[in-house]
């Protein structure tokens, strides 16, 4: 007993632990402690009662080199500072520009990538009493105040974002379940706006403001019931993903005010959502604790990933890591090497490739790609989870043996030796379970490696469920006659559990937030079912293509999962040679990626400096 208590005590200390380091294939991430940003005296923030920590970073293109600026808030407070990111250690006695509010907190900003300049930025700031800010941290100037008297709207700023392509326009939505369209060059008015109908759809109304004059806001967008937690454009700037306190997520063809698309969580609402590199897919995350990739081609929810054990809270595509081969995979013949020449890269010159790809989105005779998508996403359980989401999950009716998977790394970053796993093989799914050992390896030809991160369920009852599924849908596209071969298993060295498997291993407790999705067995997933049927059953969505079943779809299982923070986490940004985190605290952490850490010379390792501005 003594033995085993033991055992169990040190188990809980190494789960507890904060990470300050995880391995993907492309090599180690490490945390940079020196790099860190927060209020210039580093005293942790008491967040009870506050608006989550937010993080904005923009480019001034100046000729130093060192264009990074980055803008945080934390409480009252709003701070805008240098980013030195990998390169030196931060200066927090050094802000740019530091502001204390009083009577409202801000809650989000976005900076106007198009007109910023070393001597110039525009700078939005949404806040908890319903107004937005354009300033100029550079030039320490307050520009307009807009919904300033609250005769837009009373709620709470949840989103704030310039509109893509736009120097002016800009979108905001609040905890009302309302977004409005704004011009910077158009005053609010002394008045509440009124507004006429301009178009409507099932449940969402689009309305423009009455006046004699033009005055913002320009449009008023109802959006489902409940707050409108978060939007994001597509990256041709042409779609809107919205989603909302209801659990739905709703796509928009913006300019056309058109509802394109919906998907519904398994419950509860949707937090947090993001759009992949090339806009096909879209990840949303809430307060089910999973991750659900949606088709944009197909309207359709292609899987769902379950690693955190408590709400969602960002969701994002690491644009580097991404890979994509535009040729066909059935007539790819070649060396591995040939194979990575014909890679497409996400980097500096990704929006040029992200919009020709864009525009094949609704082409009739697009061949299918073999890519691997990176995303990640962090939630209020401290945890930070990165996934991959690969072929044998977005095309599963293509053969196996003809598709292949690659994880880009970094430029001028080498990986390790091992780090990149490339397959060419054909992986067997019997009644769920992977019938090959899970063995690391280079450029293997055995089918013993697993392919994917995806956890297929019970062939039987998947196979007859999203056969049926995918006839309803008009996109899915997938024949009856080869859904045997559809789902596989399994991501280079990380090894895919089954069901069974899970079920025996995962011994933690679940945690008892209430819409919490804890450990998925069977027994907690018939609970769910039932909690769903009958809190969600009035447009009976689940087991529909809105909310498939959990064994309706593949489930993914995270590449890394660590805690690292001791509060809930808030931010998660990919950059070139780093990923950003920020935690309630008030603690924004740069992790470099694999090979960048090197660039911190140990002049810089020193601590930073520390002073109080006021």
């Amino acid at each position: 007993m003594l033995i085993s208590k033991m055992a169990a005590e040190g188990g809980g200390k190494e789960m507890n632990e904060i990470k300050t380091q995880f391995t993907t294939r492309e090599g180690v991430y490490k945390l940079l402690t020196h790099s860190e940003y927060s209020r210039p005296n580093r005293v942790p923030f008491n967040s009870q009662g506050s608006n989550p920590v937010k993080v904005s970073f923009v480019n001034v293109n100046d000729q130093s080199g060192n264009g990074d600026r980055i803008c945080f808030n934390v409480g009252r407070e709003l701070y805008f500072y240098i980013y030195k990111g990998v390169r030196k250690a931060a200066d927090l006695s050094k802000p740019i520009d530091k502001r204390i509010y009083k009577g409202t907190q801000p809650t989000c900003h976005d900076f106007n990538h198009l007109t910023a300049t070393a001597e110039s930025v525009s700078l939005l700031v949404g806040f908890s009493a319903g107004q937005v800010q354009l300033i100029d941290p550079i030039k320490k100037e307050t520009s307009k105040l807009f919904n300033e008297e609250r005769l837009i709207d009373k709620s709470r700023v949840t989103c704030v974002k310039w509109v893509p392509g736009s120097e002016s326009l800009f979108l905001v939505s609040h905890a009302s379940g309302n977004m409005y369209l704004y011009n910077v060059e158009h005053t609010c008015g002394t008045t509440a706006p009124h507004y006429q109908l301009l178009k409507q759809g099932e449940n969402y109304s689009v309305h423009t403001c009455k006046s004699k004059s033009t005055r913002n806001p320009l449009l008023k967008w109802t959006v489902g019931e409940g707050a409108l937690n978060e939007f994001a454009f597509s990256p041709d700037g042409k779609f809107l993903a919205c989603v909302s306190q209801d659990g739905f997520l709703r796509v928009f063809n913006f300019d056309a005010v058109e509802l394109h698309g919906t998907m519904k969580s398994y419950f509860g609402g949707l937090l947090c959502v993001c759009w992949s590199p090339d806009g096909k897919y879209i990840v949303a995350g809430g307060e089910d604790d999973l991750v659900t990739v949606w088709s944009f081609l197909d309207c359709r929810v292609i899987a769902r990933g379950h690693g955190h054990k408590s709400w969602v809270s960002v969701v994002a595509f690491d644009h580097y890591t991404t890979s994509v081969e535009e040729s066909d995979p059935m007539e790819f013949s070649g060396s591995d090497e040939d194979f990575q020449d014909q890679m497409i890269h996400f980097g500096r010159d990704r929006a040029n490739s992200t919009q020709s790809r864009l525009s094949k989105r609704n082409s009739t005779d697009s061949r299918p790609v073999s890519v691997t998508y990176r995303f990640g996403s962090v939630g209020q359980d401290t945890q930070l989870c990165l996934w991959d989401l690969t072929e044998d999950i977005l095309f599963p009716h293509l053969p196996l043996s003809r598709t292949r998977t690659h994880t880009n790394v970094m430029n001028a970053t080498s990986p390790p030796a091992g780090a990149t796993i490339i397959t060419n093989t054909s992986s067997n799914t019997t009644n769920g379970n992977n019938s090959g050992a899970n063995t690391p390896g280079i450029n293997s030809i055995a089918a013993t490696l697993p392919r994917s991160n995806s956890l297929p369920h019970s062939a039987g009852t998947t196979t007859t469920t999203a056969n049926n599924t995918n006839k309803a849908s008009s996109g899915g596209g997938i024949s009856s006659g080869i859904m045997d071969s559809a789902i596989a298993t399994g991501v280079s060295k990380f090894a895919t559990l089954s069901l069974h498997d899970r079920k025996e291993r995962h011994h933690e407790k679940d945690h008892k937030r209430n819409h919490s999705m804890g450990h998925i067995s069977s027994k907690s997933s018939d609970k769910l079912n039932l909690l769903t049927k009958t809190k969600t059953d009035p447009a009976k969505t689940l087991g529909t293509l809105l909310c498939p079943r959990m064994e309706d779809v593949p489930l993914l299982e995270p590449l890394i999962c660590k805690k690292i923070a001791h509060e809930r986490l808030t931010v998660l940004i990919f950059l070139e040679d780093c990923l950003v985190t920020a935690c309630q605290e008030g603690f924004i952490c740069t992790w470099a990626r694999p090979g960048k850490v090197g660039l911190l010379s140990s002049q810089n390792q020193a601590s930073s400096p520390s002073g109080t501005v006021v």
